[in-house]
């Protein structure tokens, strides 16, 4: 599709599609890290919200129907994180599924000695390259400060347009690549340390995991407790503000 055609086409669906004010109110304000937003903000996270809901396609599982509510909910906190990138930085799919759970995936794995284990998996979310994002309803409503699914698994679907799954993301033209990964690379080489310690952290220990998982785990605390992330990792704080192109902090501090 033609940049020409797909700008005609968000245009005309923000002119035809209105969210319902009341149930806009209740979600967002059910949502403490968007409360420090200005008038301005909001808007381009409403029309946001309007074109993400126009363009991607959200359906419930094991017998899960999302309610109006419930996608809107999903779609607000999916489009946070690209308030300032626009919506084709989730280009290259359009799935959301949503279980009223946590759901169960197959696992592979091979040993040291190459015979390979398979078992099931647990998970509150999963993101998969060109295809769908997978969310737990139950964990979405348990959000809380430094933990919440969607922000996560929509920094995972960032991720995998910017570079391997197995290294960080590559960063914004502009900015200074050497700059961006020294930050990684020193603050998950402290984290991994103290976790291997068994020291307590603020951040989620699963985010030693691998360098996917420390991207996507420190991007939910970013954007829902900013001030922590500063205050322990200043400079990735600083490359996250020029990633996101938001300053969190701000909001909290309003």
């Amino acid at each position: 599709m033609s940049g020409l055609l797909k700008t005609w086409q968000r245009k005309r669906a923000l002119r035809r599609t209105a969210l319902d004010p009341a149930l806009w109110r209740h979600v967002t304000r059910g949502l403490p890290f968007l409360h420090g937003l200005t008038p301005e903000e909001m808007q381009r996270l409403h029309d946001c919200t309007v074109l993400f809901l126009n363009e991607k396609e959200m359906h419930g599982a094991r017998g899960f129907v999302p309610s109006d509510a419930v996608r809107l909910s999903v779609a607000v906190q999916a489009c946070l994180p690209i308030l300032n990138l626009g919506l084709d930085a989730y280009r290259g799919w359009v799935g959301i599924v949503i279980y009223p759970g946590e759901f169960k995936v197959r696992r592979e794995e091979m040993d040291a000695s190459g015979v390979v284990h398979e078992y099931e998996d647990e998970l509150s979310g999963e993101a998969w390259p060109g295809g769908p994002v997978i969310l737990s309803w139950q964990d979405i409503k348990l959000g809380d400060a430094g933990y919440n699914v969607v922000i996560h698994e929509f920094a995972h679907k960032l991720h995998m347009n910017r570079g391997d799954m197995d290294d960080f993301p590559l960063p914004h033209a502009r900015m200074d690549r050497e700059q961006w990964l020294a930050a990684w690379d020193a603050a998950y080489d402290e984290f991994c340390t103290r976790v291997e310690r068994g020291e307590d952290t603020v951040i989620d220990p699963y985010a030693s995991e691998q360098p996917a998982e420390f991207f996507a785990v420190l991007s939910e605390a970013f954007f829902t407790m900013p001030q922590a992330v500063r205050s322990i990792y200043p400079a990735l704080y600083v490359q996250l503000a020029l990633f996101y192109r938001q300053d969190p902090v701000t909001r909290f501090s309003a």
